[in-house]
């Protein structure tokens, strides 16, 4: 007997966002088991709870415990995972919610950020075997300790991986409000066009340089592991974008897609000593604070000196210069300031592994609409710049022309 097709679906907080919404969702869960799939669903909390919730903890401290914090946001899931099984229990589908620790989700120690270590799959396998749906909470999971944890950015996008990685689930589908991933956004290039399949280092790419439709985490842990992702709608039958391995037997374009940030922020540092160990002495406080890095550009040194720069998070700005003034301390004369006003491009795609010009391009098309690059960082199918963010939507559409990306 051949085993039935396992299929695990997350569906984001603007498609539970109301009795009504979960209801609906609760009907294509329905209707895909009842195509012979067994199905598993991860849910994100309501529409903007878990805002209300960061919201209503900072009335009551300024400074709140990430310990607490995340006791406070799991909280959201829970809503939203017991609302889902009684809409599915109503059409006479067994469904049980399960939360984070129940299942469990092991993860890292660290509260805010954790990452997921391990499923234990057996409870999700007993309620399959008994022929139920698991609805289970994404975003949340408990470490080692017993505590409750949070995954940060994305984390249901990551649970429902890690979920169907546990299950060895024949796909993962990520349903939102968006038909696929596009070559751009939409909202600010209308002729952006649904791109039907990418590879998992182009999804990574585009997630980690700002496209917003898939977490970063979760293109990583499917790429990994090998596992199928979708990302579709949530209440109408498409294709969307299916995410894989490369396929060497077709064609790929140059670009893939036009990627933009504006949640970034520059920290330059000048003065530094030209000696072996200055770089460590700016970028490991920032590392052992839990900041991320992204862009990092090293000048050629002049008069025994060289400058730094790199970018992190805009609203970790402020904690890394902090990070790096005390790193610098110890180097007279050096300095560093932070610039919030600025934004990342970036053009992807696995076909520029194979095709001279991309750059060339890219440089010739900011510099027709008169835009300045302040940094630049390549890597094998992508090349992103920073430049002012007034320039942002102006570039976005600029390299979307220049690449040929507009649908027909």
């Amino acid at each position: 007997m051949s085993r039935r097709p396992l299929i695990v679906q997350k569906y984001g907080g603007t498609s539970v966002g109301s009795a009504e919404l979960i209801r609906r969702v609760a009907a294509r869960v329905a209707r895909l088991r009842a195509t012979g799939c067994e199905v598993v669903v991860v849910v994100s909390a309501m529409g903007d709870h878990t805002d209300r919730l960061v919201d209503l903890a900072h009335e009551v401290s300024p400074h709140p415990a990430p310990r607490e914090m995340d006791v406070l946001l799991s909280t959201g899931e829970q809503v939203s995972v017991a609302l889902l099984a009684m809409a599915l229990q109503h059409l006479g589908v067994p469904a049980r919610s399960v939360l984070g620790f129940q299942v469990p989700v092991r993860t890292s120690a660290l509260h805010g950020k954790a990452r997921i270590e391990g499923v234990d799959e057996a409870c999700l396998r007993a309620i399959l075997a008994g022929g139920g749906v698991p609805v289970v909470a994404g975003f949340q999971g408990v470490n080692a300790a017993n505590e409750l944890t949070t995954l940060g950015r994305g984390g249901s996008d990551t649970t429902a991986v890690a979920v169907a990685v546990a299950l060895g689930a024949d796909e993962c589908q990520i349903l939102t409000d968006v038909d696929g991933v596009y070559t751009t956004d939409p909202r600010m290039v209308p002729t952006a066009r649904r791109l039907p399949r990418l590879t998992y280092e182009e999804m990574l790419e585009l997630a980690g340089q700002g496209a917003r439709v898939l977490h970063l985490r979760a293109v990583e842990f499917a790429a990994k592991y090998g596992m199928r992702l979708r990302v579709a709608l949530s209440f109408e039958d498409s294709e969307g974008t299916l995410i894989s391995a490369e396929d060497r037997t077709v064609e790929t374009p140059l670009v893939a897609g036009i990627a933009f940030n504006r949640d970034e922020a520059a920290i330059t540092v000048t003065g530094l000593p030209d000696l072996p160990g200055a770089a460590l002495a700016v970028l490991q406080p920032v590392s052992e604070a839990n900041i991320e890095v992204d862009m990092i550009v090293l000048n050629s040194p002049r008069g025994g000196q060289v400058d730094l720069a790199f970018t992190v998070h805009r609203e970790e700005s402020a904690a890394a210069l902090v990070c790096v003034l005390a790193g610098i301390a110890q180097f007279p004369g050096a300095a560093a300031y932070a610039d919030t006003s600025v934004a990342k491009l970036a053009v992807v795609g696995v076909g520029m592994r194979s095709h001279a010009g991309v750059a060339t391009r890219l440089f010739a098309a900011l510099a027709q609409e008169g835009i300045n690059v302040r940094l630049v960082a390549t890597s094998e199918i992508k090349v992103s710049v920073l430049v002012a963010e007034a320039d942002l939507e102006r570039g976005v559409r600029a390299l979307h022309a220049a690449y040929g990306l507009a649908a027909n």
